[in-house]
């Protein structure tokens, strides 16, 4: 286990082929396949995961609009409820079923346990909330070979306003956030694993037998990927974006290791050896997945727009569910498309995605005040949730991307690069629908690799094992006076992505920019 902050393993960028070991034959790369756990490093893991369960579920039923759901929960906790009773979406909630079924399948677990109630409709959301930030102190700590980085990562995921509150919301967007987390670790780990059957290549004397190089055989960890990109695929249609950069991704890894073990003509042989798998694994079975997910709306009667031939649609030589089917998936791009500024849809609180790294307008979710409302110790009190990121993390976005993109292109550390990917599928393609309605809900699939790109920074601030001890002492100060700025920030702003009675001042006093009222 590396046992201090800003340690690290072997890199794992491009450079990583300067370092070598000895084997049997020529100098071969390093083939740095992974960390190795002890039992320390799961204790540590466990214990933040702790923390998580705590956070998301303390006080979860708590907000309500009088017993009933809250905010967007007015779709999806009735959508998902009729799935716990019927298998399928029977009716619109408030005339809208323009998402795929998955998350709702998941959510119904709640409601076949404890019913339409707020814990019904939340539960499961708050259990992927606690899985998330495991998820992503796994890849940190694979991503970094650090396991204090991995539990920093974990802290501040555990401390972040917007995670927190998608994490306790009866909403879609912390499942498709899961979901592609865990098919990018998946990703990082089939990295590894292919380092792994490379270096075994060239023991053997097989990466020059064609100027191509091996091939690596089939690659579990990345049809794992392409499982996980399917189910983010299942939840909302943006899932599409992550399997074009990750698709993108793995190629470029392929094309990489490669060429760090010598292949003649590298990226030709990524392209001829990897690249049509990889869509294999990344595109199509993510497809066929997608299309699995609609099995019981073909196999119930009742569905929404299940019969629709002969009415919204003209007859054809395609079998009427499959006609239906397709009538159903253009009304809701249609619908989807329709929402535009220019087609005068406005709502108060949405934003655009040059506003969404820093968090600039937020997103009001709930809120109860007058004289109804006690606890504050005053005779009106306020009752807030508000989807807010907190200021100590996102306000650290600009210098904390241009560090990571001169990192990635300049340096070619690969660490950061891999964040960057993520990072951008959740952000860069929003900006081609600027015209939208969007809000700041959208922005949540970008906290968890913002986070691992802020542990990197904060690991390099920290400094290296190898580093003089002053430098290294004075490191760690800035890492740990930063760490506990951000505790203190969220523990400030807890009374609004909570719903706290708090007074009319302190919710004011909580409003720190104009953008944010």
């Amino acid at each position: 286990m590396t046992s201090t902050l800003g340690a690290r393993g072997p890199r794992t960028d491009g450079a990583a082929g300067r370092t070598a070991v000895r084997s049997p034959g020529p100098l071969l790369p390093d083939p740095d396949t992974g960390p190795v756990d002890s039992a320390r490093d799961w204790i540590a893991t466990a214990v933040v995961a702790v923390l998580a369960v705590v956070t998301r579920f303390w006080g979860l039923t708590s907000a309500t609009d009088k017993g009933t759901p809250i905010f967007d929960e007015k779709h999806y906790a009735p959508q998902s409820f009729q799935i716990a009773r019927l298998g399928i979406e029977e009716n619109p909630a408030y005339g809208l079923v323009v998402h795929p079924p998955v998350a709702k399948q998941i959510q119904s677990i709640g409601g076949m346990l404890f019913g339409y109630t707020p814990l019904g409709w939340r539960l499961t959301a708050a259990a992927c909330g606690v899985l998330l930030v495991v998820a992503v102190m796994r890849i940190t700590r694979r991503l970094t070979r650090s396991t204090p980085l991995g539990v920093l990562a974990g802290l501040l995921l555990c401390a972040d306003g917007v995670t927190f509150v998608t994490s306790r919301i009866g909403m879609l967007d912390v499942y498709q956030v899961l979901f592609v987390t865990a098919a990018a670790g998946a990703l990082l780990v089939d990295r590894d694993r292919m380092r792994a059957r490379m270096h075994a290549a060239a023991v053997a004397g097989r990466v020059h037998a064609t100027e191509l190089g091996p091939r690596l055989g089939f690659r579990w960890w990345r049809f794992t990927a392409g499982i996980m990109l399917g189910l983010a695929l299942g939840v909302k249609w943006s899932g599409v974006y992550f399997i074009a950069f990750f698709g993108v991704m793995t190629v470029a890894m392929d094309w990489a290791l490669r060429a760090r073990y010598g292949v003649r003509r590298p990226l030709a042989g990524a392209l001829a050896r990897d690249a049509l798998p990889a869509f294999a694994s990344l595109v199509l079975w993510p497809a066929v997945l997608h299309l699995l997910a609609w099995l019981p709306w073909f196999a119930t009667e009742n569905a929404t727009y299940r019969h629709v031939v002969g009415d919204k649609v003209a007859d054809n030589w395609l079998p009427d569910a499959l006609q239906s089917w397709l009538y159903y998936q253009s009304s809701v791009m249609g619908f989807h498309s329709s929402l535009t500024n220019t087609a005068g849809n406005h709502h108060p609180w949405e934003s655009k995605p040059w506003t969404w790294p820093m968090g600039l307008r937020p997103m009001l979710y709930f809120i109860e005040q007058g004289e109804e409302v006690t606890g504050c110790g005053q005779e009106t009190c306020v009752r807030a949730i508000m989807l807010l990121g907190t200021p100590a993390i996102w306000w650290t976005a600009l210098p904390v991307l241009g560090w990571a993109l001169w990192r990635a292109v300049l340096c070619r550390d690969g660490r950061y690069a891999f964040a960057l990917v993520g990072y951008s599928a959740g952000f860069l393609p929003w900006f081609f629908q600027h015209d939208r309605q969007m809000y700041f809900f959208y922005a949540a699939v970008m906290v968890p690799f913002f986070v691992m790109l802020l542990v990197l920074t904060l690991g390099e601030i920290a400094g290296r094992a190898t580093d003089p001890p002053a430098r290294r002492q004075v490191g760690l100060a800035l890492v740990s006076v930063y760490v506990a700025v951000v505790l203190a920030n969220f523990v400030y702003m807890l009374p609004v992505v909570t719903g706290m009675p708090i007074t009319q001042a302190q919710w004011y006093h909580q409003l720190w920019l104009p953008s944010w009222k």
